[in-house]
């Protein structure tokens, strides 16, 4: 029997989103014919077609609205030529013109709501934008094959907020990966062997405890912290290390490809996932940093907002702090870089729950709504 035919639609870029990526590689490997179109206006400087993967260029200029549209047309031809029997829209943006064209198609319509999108923290200040979005998903989500979520509580949230049936529950696990040779951190900025290495990895934003990670790192000695990743404020915080005089124990290693991400990754002796109470949406995270710090056998230092504090607290992983107090901050991470005994539990028990915290488990929980 052939199996249907799949689209993937998402504002971002596929390179650099586990998810999405995640996405199609299973898909793939269970015989789907998978296509994903994307789209990014940072990373790449022309439109990209590699086998069944489109990754659009668009100019961001100086107008939202522009922007905007270029996306929607773009997509919208995309979409009106598909023949695909199940569209993904992975995100609110690609949500109405993925419903649009999936319902005209006669098709199956899932919707990842990977964010409590009527609560973002990066439109706290732009209230009409955020009503926009709230609009656009209360209208759509009604009209989907299945609304999938990335936790419990941004579920039990959006049921009640929209009043639909039950939404799917899929974490943002990783892809079982073992590394055999993690990136030498040491080696690569001349540091000792007891120099205890933290990694941030993510997007460079605010919200994303940055500002009180370089506040602790102030007090701290015998200690690095490594920034993977990229993002707007990426300058932001490039200047505030060189204020606070951290230049000699703060890096910005840069963006990594997620071919390589967990290589560098493993390359630490922590995970740091601290984010901060500006949003719903942050105070439901269930980031993807945490349990790729898991599987690459990372102690987990973490906000201690519920369904982190949960995964904390089931798995024994980690140490959980309040993102709004420094000193317990600078608490934990000095335990952290003392207690060898403490870290090597954690670091074991890591390892461990990584042979159930991952996305070829979490997938199967799909394939059902896909095949029926």
């Amino acid at each position: 029997m052939n199996k249907e035919s799949i689209l993937i639609a998402f504002l971002g870029n596929i390179r650099y989103d586990t998810r999405t990526a995640n996405f199609y590689k299973s898909f793939r490997d269970k015989g789907y014919n998978v296509k994903v179109v994307c789209f990014d206006w940072t990373t790449i400087s022309s439109t990209l077609h590699e086998r069944d993967i489109s990754i659009y260029h668009l100019n961001k200029g100086r107008f939202s609205i522009i922007f905007y549209l270029r996306f929607a047309i773009t997509l919208l031809a995309i979409l009106f030529n598909s023949k695909a029997e199940i569209y993904f829209a992975e995100d609110v943006y690609t949500l109405p013109l993925v419903t649009l064209a999936g319902k005209l198609k006669g098709a199956k319509v899932f919707y990842d709501s990977r964010e409590v999108y009527s609560h973002l923290a990066g439109l706290s200040n732009r209230k009409y934008l955020q009503k926009i979005l709230r609009l656009i998903e209360s209208i759509c989500i009604t009209k989907v094959s299945k609304t999938i979520t990335t936790g419990e509580l941004d579920s039990a949230f959006i049921e009640k907020e929209y009043n639909i049936g039950k939404t799917l529950v899929l974490r943002n696990l990783p892809l079982y990966q073992k590394i055999d040779e993690p990136f030498d951190f040491r080696k690569y900025y001349s540091l000792s062997f007891e120099t205890k290495i933290f990694i941030y990895q993510g997007v460079v934003l605010h919200g994303r405890g940055l500002k009180i990670i370089f506040e602790a790192f102030e007090k701290l000695e015998n200690c690095v912290l490594v920034i993977i990743g990229d993002g707007e404020k990426k300058n932001y915080y490039e200047k505030l290390s060189v204020e606070k005089k951290l230049t000699r124990n703060v890096f910005f290693y840069g963006k990594v490809e997620l071919s390589d991400l967990l290589r560098y990754t493993a390359g630490g002796d922590f995970g740091l996932a601290i984010i901060e109470n500006l949003s719903l949406s942050y105070y439901y995270a269930l980031p993807n940093k945490m349990f790729e710090y898991i599987l690459t056998g990372l102690p987990v230092i973490a906000s201690n907002f519920p369904q982190m504090k949960d995964i904390i607290d089931k798995y024994k992983v980690g140490i959980y702090v309040d993102p709004e107090n420094v000193d317990e901050v600078i608490a934990v991470l000095k335990k952290c870089i003392s207690d060898k005994l403490l870290t090597r539990e954690y670091r074991e028990n890591c390892f461990a729950a990584s042979k159930e915290l991952i996305w070829e488990k979490e997938i199967e929980k799909l394939i059902p709504f896909l095949e029926n």
